[in-house]
């Protein structure tokens, strides 16, 4: 079992910048692919970014691309999303999510085994 806990949502201003952090216990962190998703009210739960166990390879949402950056510490057991440049439409419940398919980067949420309990990051305009 993976444990995973996210942490620095909140309220922004459009235009301003969260970082969010999602620390994992439980089994080896790098044994894992990590991801993030966001589910905004009424929407589908939608992929946002990934990385794989080594943080040598990330992918990312076309709407995002530019302007969230993802990455890991796997001293720490901890990933990160910086998010830059945040536009109302990035409100949502964002999950950090665990992926055994450790050396790929998948935007199916069906891909990962393990997801924390969703911190909410609100923009307003």
């Amino acid at each position: 079992q993976v444990q995973l806990v996210e942490s620095g949502g909140g309220l922004v201003q459009a235009g301003g910048s969260l970082r969010l952090s999602c620390a994992a216990s439980g089994r080896t962190f790098s044994d894992y692919a990590m991801g993030w998703f966001r589910q905004a009210p009424g929407k589908e739960r939608e992929f946002v970014s990934a990385i794989t166990w080594s943080g040598g390879s990330t992918n990312y949402a076309d709407s995002v691309k530019g302007r969230f950056t993802i990455s890991r510490d796997n001293a720490k057991n901890t990933v990160y999303l910086q998010m830059n440049t945040l536009k109302p439409e990035d409100t949502a419940v964002y999950y950090c999510a665990a992926s055994r398919f450790a050396r790929f980067l998948s935007e199916d949420f069906r891909n990962y085994d393990y997801w924390g309990q969703g911190t909410q990051v609100t923009v307003s305009s």
